[in-house]
């Protein structure tokens, strides 16, 4: 059996933003169920994301601490960034992010893995992206504002990572999702050269290549 998601769309009977932000913006819609009644659905209208795991000759990975007020956490969290720019190439908005974020640039790059951050409250579509070949980024740093002042970089094993997620220590969907996704990667026939070509096709966020 094959299992995979598949694009379905119910009907819309009214749709309505009742508030909306500088990014993201709130959506009231009011659905048509399959019995025939109609149900109302709030959720967060989101342009998508993208993060970069950036992965040493090491086997260490590039991480962020970062504080996130929503949460009242100080996270552990990849190079991430959101996809403001409509039709923007999500590859191209990686690299900016791990430069901005980081002072970094890699060679290689490859689609790690796709996912939707919260899908039944929002329509926020992640992509995280395999970084390798690292080397410092030329030119000056980008000065940093607000909480990414604030933020603290290390390179942390990717098995201490993995461990973790696991043990509930470490919750950024970013860093879960990627983190796990290499482990397994490491681990498959053909390892991370076999991943997706970064320029891949994504579905929930089409771009211009």
């Amino acid at each position: 059996m094959i299992i995979k998601d598949t694009a379905e769309s119910w009907e819309t009977l009214s749709s309505r933003r009742p508030f909306q932000g500088k990014k993201t913006a709130v959506v009231t819609d009011e659905v048509r169920m399959p019995d025939g009644s109609a149900a109302t659905r709030d959720y967060q209208a989101h342009p998508g994301s993208v993060c970069v795991l950036a992965y040493d000759e090491q086997g260490r990975v590039l991480v962020l601490r970062q504080y996130r007020h929503p949460v009242r956490h100080r996270l552990w969290e990849l190079p991430a960034g959101l996809l403001d720019v409509p039709g923007e190439n999500p590859l191209h908005a990686a690299q900016r992010e791990l430069y901005e974020e980081a002072h970094v640039k890699a060679e290689d790059w490859r689609v790690l893995v796709d996912f939707f951050a919260s899908p039944g409250g929002s329509d926020e579509a992640v992509r995280v992206f395999l970084a390798r070949g690292l080397a410092d980024a030329e030119g000056d740093r980008f000065e940093a504002s607000e909480e990414e002042a604030d933020m603290e970089v290390a390179r942390v094993p990717l098995a201490d990572l993995v461990r973790g997620v696991l043990a509930g220590d470490l919750g950024n969907p970013g860093l879960a999702n990627g983190v796990l996704a290499l482990q397994a990667a490491l681990a498959a026939e053909g390892g991370p050269d076999s991943l997706r070509p970064a320029q891949a096709p994504w579905p929930a966020r089409p771009y211009e290549a």
